[in-house]
């Protein structure tokens, strides 16, 4: 529907209606120096138990936004309908997934509350910048997400792995990639890990766990953030009765500069 480029130039406002009309497409390098938000929301009860988890382990989970219940806006977006903007969501019952709908109006409940999480996606203009590819936008790709063999410090009720999302990049820029990216910890920060992935229990690159795999280019070196799919992982482990999410790399196109996220930014 759109080139790449013109993915890119669109505002935050115009991509949000194009996914609020129906299309699917991960957000990947749309809207470029925009920050993007993984989004979970879950009944009342269970809001503290994500509040918690997301304190205790923030390298996966930076909280951006938490709304009232029953709220379908955010400061994050002037205008924005939380059920409809984004381009596919999950939902889950008991840890199981049951719905990836283009829009959660059937589903929405008065008592859901609802995080809007950092996205890696966000400093994604930041790398490409600083001249760091990104082989998935590229390749036309979802990025790649894996869950690992690193556990998530337990929250009342709410506990699981940590999941990563990976970026092939080319061993004379990881360090760049990793002192750009280390500069907005706000949306996942520096990597968590670079190069052997067995050594994250990901035993297979080409199988990602969510996400497509991504075709890497001689030279390149695996690299990997933590991911704000962390909390679907937890809900398939810990089970609460309902949850929302967004699906993983489709995520909420927000009106905030993703400089507002560097460090420094005044």
């Amino acid at each position: 529907m759109y080139t790449q480029d013109e993915r890119a130039r669109l505002a935050p406002e115009t991509a949000r209606s194009v996914f609020r009309s129906g299309v699917v497409e991960p957000t990947s390098g749309w809207s470029h120096g925009h920050a993007q938000a993984n989004m979970i929301s879950v009944p009342e009860d269970w809001a503290y138990d994500v509040l918690l988890f997301a304190q205790r382990n923030r390298k996966p989970c930076p909280v951006l936004d938490v709304t009232d219940a029953g709220a379908t806006s955010t400061i994050l977006a002037a205008g924005a309908d939380l059920r409809t903007d984004l381009p596919r969501y999950r939902v889950w019952e008991r840890g199981e997934l049951v719905d990836e709908p283009t829009d959660v109006l059937a589903h929405w409940r008065k008592d859901l509350v609802t995080f809007l999480i950092g996205c890696s996606f966000t400093f994604e203009f930041a790398l490409t910048t600083a001249g760091v590819p990104l082989r998935h936008v590229d390749q036309g790709r979802n990025v790649s997400m894996y869950v690992t063999n690193r556990q998530c410090r337990p929250a009342r009720r709410l506990h699981g792995p940590m999941v990563v999302s990976m970026r092939h990049v080319p061993a004379p820029l990881v360090g760049t990639a990793t002192r750009v990216s280390g500069l907005m910890p706000e949306v996942h920060g520096a990597p968590v890990h670079v190069g052997t992935p067995a050594k994250l229990g990901i035993r297979d690159l080409a199988k990602p766990d969510f996400g497509d795999a991504v075709k890497a280019h001689k030279g390149d070196v695996p690299v990997f953030w933590a991911c704000g799919v962390t909390p679907q992982a937890a809900l398939m482990a810990s089970k609460p009765p309902f949850a929302i999410t967004h699906a993983p790399g489709h995520m909420f196109v927000t009106d905030k500069p993703d400089s507002d996220y560097r460090v420094g930014a005044e």
